[in-house]
């Protein structure tokens, strides 16, 4: 992580009014010499156990986006802090929250989370210094001249304020229309400064903090289309002229009618190939199951198959806070259970699923689950999971059962169940029966109403 630098000013010019800083204690000094993401420390014995540590072996960052005001929830914190190396403030660090008047700058709730990264050794992503969204109204009552003016104030006095301790900005966020022609968007900046804003913008950021990496971030680009080779040709511009731009971040929304493209990997790599970062940025996938699975651990191996791909972020935590939680796009369930598609990513990334709900397992801990259907009826069976340790002893066990609508669970024996919001996954846990010895079994069961196929989808069995 960049080290902390005393601050400047944070205000139309005005005295210096950097945040109060903590005292640096033994573990933050040593924090201050780690200076790329691919020599994140190690924190625990078990780091191919979490996504962070796991990601950080590949030389890449996996991170999340927080909301300062979760940050007192001990499971959101405990979960953030255990699983990731990077953070991303949601809403923090936009406009309307740190300027919502002009020269007036407030910066509390995003420092709370930056203060929180770092006690914790994580990195922090800026978003968003320029968007046509979440701005004050006095932004846009501006005319050309003072809008320039105050654009490029705003960008100063934020990066200035954070300079040295975040290691990317999304300098210009979402200039792009959707659609088939590749125009820019309208918006205050873009209709009163013309199409030379970004590059205005991305200049500005480069004087106010030479070591931040500076990114151009959108969505639905995650493909080769009309809106992504717009912005391929606007980067392929800026390097051809020198103008500053380090990385592109693709945000990676996905669902059933904006799926994972098949060409994700391939654009990539061609704006990798200009000389440029390439970040997933805003990663949810909607769904449940081992479809989310596959999805999720596509998205990270094509991350990892190319060279510049330096890290993930997914939108949020839990899928009660995500913005789209109807549709169950996080990694961790309600309830903070990881999800089949949390496997998937740490699999993906070459972690060792095994840790349990609430953290890494038992150091040696494993199990395996194996499925077979019991007794059977016209529209409905028993289904039996077998739990079997592995070498070593083990003290508890879970796992994520995934049924097809309009199949439903109406009892369960010699396990305890939750549910997701979705009503689909169901995550079992030991009971009585949680204590095995190297190599024993025991065995849980489950009623199913509403039809006989296709069989439940059993994921792998954690232990601890």
């Amino acid at each position: 992580m960049i080290g902390k630098r005393a601050r400047t000013g944070a205000g139309g010019g005005g005295p210096a009014r950097g945040r109060p800083r903590a005292a640096l204690g033994a573990t933050t000094t040593a924090l201050l010499t780690v200076t790329a993401l691919a020599a994140l420390p190690q924190t625990t014995a078990h780091a191919a156990d979490t996504l962070g540590a796991a990601a950080a072996e590949k030389g890449r960052y996996f991170g999340a986006a927080v909301a300062a005001n979760h940050l007192g929830e001990a499971q959101y914190a405990a979960t953030l802090d255990r699983e990731f190396n990077s953070v991303t403030p949601e809403n923090e660090m936009k406009w309307d929250a740190v300027e919502p008047s002009r020269g007036s700058f407030i910066f509390s709730r995003a420092d709370q989370i930056v203060d929180h990264a770092q006690s914790q050794g994580m990195d922090v992503r800026g978003h968003t210094l320029v968007w046509h969204s979440q701005l004050p109204s006095w932004v846009s009552g501006l005319g050309a001249t003072e809008l320039r003016s105050a654009m490029n104030n705003h960008i100063t006095q934020v990066m200035t304020h954070y300079k040295g301790e975040i290691h990317s900005w999304d300098v210009v966020n979402e200039a792009f229309q959707d659609g088939n022609s590749g125009a820019r968007r309208n918006s205050p900046f873009q209709d009163k400064l013309g199409n030379g804003f970004i590059e205005e913008a991305f200049r500005t950021a480069r004087a106010a903090d030479p070591a931040a990496k500076l990114c151009y971030n959108d969505y639905n680009t995650d493909g080769v289309n009309a809106k992504s080779t717009a912005v391929y040709n606007m980067v392929k511009d800026f390097k051809s002229r020198g103008v500053p731009i380090d990385c592109v971040g693709f945000q990676g929304h996905f669902n059933s009618n904006s799926p994972v493209p098949s060409d994700f990997q391939a654009n990539l790599q061609r704006f990798a190939d200009l000389g440029v970062d390439v970040q997933i940025t805003e990663l949810d996938i909607e769904g449940s199951g081992q479809a989310q699975a596959t999805d999720y651990g596509n998205v990270v191996r094509a991350c990892l198959a190319v060279t510049r791909c330096t890290g993930i972020t997914v939108w949020g935590i839990p899928d009660k806070y995500s913005w789209r939680s109807s549709g169950t796009p996080l990694l961790f369930d309600n309830n903070y259970n990881k999800k089949p598609a949390y496997d998937a990513v740490l699999s993906a990334l070459g972690g060792t699923p095994g840790g349990g709900p609430g953290g890494p397992g038992t150091p040696g801990a494993a199990c395996t689950a194996t499925y077979t259907t019991a007794e059977q009826w016209g529209d409905g069976y028993n289904g039996k999971v077998t739990i079997t340790a592995g070498s070593s002893p083990i003290t508890g066990w879970s796992v994520n059962v995934t049924m097809t609508a309009p199949q439903k669970v109406v009892s369960v024996w010699n396990g305890s169940p939750t549910w997701d919001s979705g009503g689909t996954v169901m995550t079992v846990r030991s009971s009585w029966n949680g204590t095995l010895a190297a190599g024993a079994s025991t065995s849980f069961g489950f009623t199913v109403n509403g039809g006989t196929t296709p069989p439940p989808q059993v994921g792998a069995c954690t232990a601890s």
